[in-house]
Parts: structure tokens; sequence; C-alpha cells
């Protein structure tokens, strides 16, 4: 069934290599704004949402929309939603097709609970469960990036569980996320070597490097000046990239040809790649509120108009000037996983560059 499944998404990407697809096959989907941390780079947190989709509306919009292979649950903190659970059930049950499912966690929630919900969805039998651990430095740099004391043992602690609970699942992954900003730049090689004393067999493998970027339809973060562009921040992702071990897998040849565009991109500030947004994926917020991505702040239309339809919304006259606005190369600059990994997929060569 997983084969099937794999098969089915790397199809799909091949195929987006020579025609343009009818409908996007990832859905990047933010479940909730509420969120614990006080970052310094996002502000998510200081928003009180309100009316957020409930779980009988995902149900509506998961059955109304059967086609996703890839479904990102991101936040906010994504397992402060009770039904998170429910959530991937409702995709899963509706969405044959359905390989991979990822979620971050900035690991303040009860770990047991985390690990009870992270149970039943990987009980579900989707193929590929990947959760990003958030971590952007040694104990004293994320605590202060996070603004919560003690969130860095938190993060060791569920990169710990996480290592256990694969004994049990193989369709588990996890890596930790690092976001690259200027509150951290210069300071990976030390953070490398503070996980690897509370765990020893940590590889650079094991870490996945972003860069923080502005967006003000999902980070809520308009004006802040975070985004490094010094000389120190090129060469720690060179560095990172020459430490990472060659492997055979699939994902980790995509990964590795994110990591290069995100050199060009932290060298020239523009998006290295063309974007896949509205063909390849889409960005859902809680409110049902649809967006060509999650760094476009151009709102093309509300599921809950158009009875949970995001085909309907992706054919409308918004998302045709979103289209040509695209064309005239009028998105914004921007190279984050969320967004990324549907151009490369898009463009075989561009991996094996």
């Amino acid at each position: 069934m997983g084969v099937g499944k794999l098969i089915g998404i790397a199809g799909t990407a091949l195929k987006s290599n020579v025609v343009k697809l009818g409908r996007p096959y990832k859905l990047n989907f933010c479940i909730t704004y509420n969120c614990q941390s006080r970052c310094r780079t996002c502000n998510i947190w200081q928003m009180r949402p309100k009316g957020e989709l409930t779980i009988e509306e995902i149900r509506k919009l998961a059955a109304a929309n059967p086609y996703f292979k890839w479904i990102e649950l991101t936040g906010g903190e994504p397992f402060l939603r009770s039904d998170i659970a429910e959530i991937a059930k409702a995709f899963k049950e509706h969405s044959d097709g359905l390989y991979i499912l990822t979620m971050p966690t900035n690991s303040l929630c009860d770990h047991s609970m985390v690990e009870s919900k992270l149970r039943q969805i990987l009980d579900l039998g989707i193929p590929r469960v990947a959760i990003t651990v958030s971590l952007d430095g040694y104990k004293e740099l994320h605590d202060m990036i996070r603004g919560i004391p003690g969130n860095y043992e938190k993060a060791i602690d569920m990169f710990k569980r996480l290592k256990e609970l694969r004994k049990s699942y193989s369709n588990l992954y996890f890596v930790f996320g690092y976001t690259l900003s200027k509150l951290n730049m210069g300071k990976f090689e030390e953070t490398f070597q503070a996980v690897k004393r509370d765990i020893p067999d940590i590889k650079y493998n094991d870490f996945h490097i972003n860069l923080a970027q502005i967006s003000t339809n999902y980070y809520n973060n308009g004006g802040m000046d975070i985004t490094p562009n010094d000389p120190v921040v090129v060469k720690e992702i060179s560095d990172f990239i020459d430490h990472r071990e060659p492997t055979a897998s699939a994902i980790t040849l995509i990964e590795n040809a994110f990591l290069r565009r995100l050199l060009e991109y932290a060298k020239t500030g523009v998006t290295p790649m063309p974007s896949r947004s509205l063909e390849a994926s889409v960005y859902l917020d809680s409110f049902g509120n649809v967006f060509p991505s999650i760094m476009w702040d151009m709102k093309i239309g509300n599921v809950r108009d158009t009875n949970f339809s995001l085909e309907q919304i992706l054919k409308g006259e918004q998302a045709k000037r979103a289209i040509d606005e695209k064309r005239k190369g009028k998105e914004p600059q921007h190279w984050t996983s969320c967004e990324a990994y549907q151009s490369l997929t898009g463009s075989v060569i561009s991996i094996l560059s």
C-alpha cells in the first residue's frame, strides 16, 4: 500500500515536470494559530484566534477535496488542537493517495499527550508521518529566541521520545528544525555540539535548516528585521551542506537540492526557482481563507463560501488574478521548505544538478 502511494506522489511530481497540474497535490493547512511560544521571529503567538474551522468543517473539507498526496498540518502549535488525530483521520479516509503527513511542534505541549496523539495518527497507516521538532539554538539561545525558559530541554526530550517511538512505528520520521535568523546566525555548530552532548548519536542529517523570512498572512511578522543576509550565514549553510552524509534516498536528494538553493537565496534574496503555488500546492489558514502560499498575502477565497471546495476557488477570478501576478513576477521572494519542495520535484534536473 505504501509503495503504491509513493508511486502515486512520485508520478504526480514527475508529471508536473512536463504539464501543468489540474489541481494541487499538497495542502499546507494551518489548523490553529494558538501557540504557547513567544518567538522573536514570529508573531503568531500574539493572535487570539476565534472562529477557526471545526472538526465537522474539516471533515467536509477533506471529503470535498479527496485528492491530496501530501498534507502539512501546521500552526501555531498543531498539538494544541485536541482533535488533531481526528483531522489526520479525516484526510486519510478521503484522500486515498495520501502518502505523507508532516507536522511541526514547539515541544511545549504535554509530551505524553503528544505521544498518544501521534500513536493514533501513526496507526492510521499513512506511509510517512514526519515531525519537525523546532530548535533554534543551544539552551540559552533557544530559550531566548522562543521566549520560554526550559524550552530547549523540552525539545531534547521530545526528540528522544520520538526515537523510542520509532522503534514501534516504521512510518515515523523526524528531524530538528533550525530557523536561521539574525538572532542565531553563526551559532549552528555550537548548537549541534550542545545537542550531541544530550543525544550522542545525533547527525547533521537529523537537522533541517530554514532561513527566517517575512510573511504577513502566516508568521504575522511584517516589519521584523530578522532575515540574515550576512556572509556568516552563507558560510554556515555551506558548512552544514559539507557536513551532511550522502545517502541514496530520494528525500536526501531533495533536501540537498533544497539546501543548495537556500545557499543561493541567502546570497541574493531572490527566489532561486519558479514557484509552484496554486498548481502543486496551496495554503489554507485556520479560518478557511485560501492563499497561494504561506508567503503570499493574497487571499483568493474562503472554503466556507464554496461548500469547502478548493477547486471552485482555484478556478475563480481571484486565483486567475494571482496566476497573472505570478506570471508578471510579482510573487514575493522566498525559499521555504513548505513551498520549495514542490518547485524542486517539478524540475527533476534541479534535484540532480
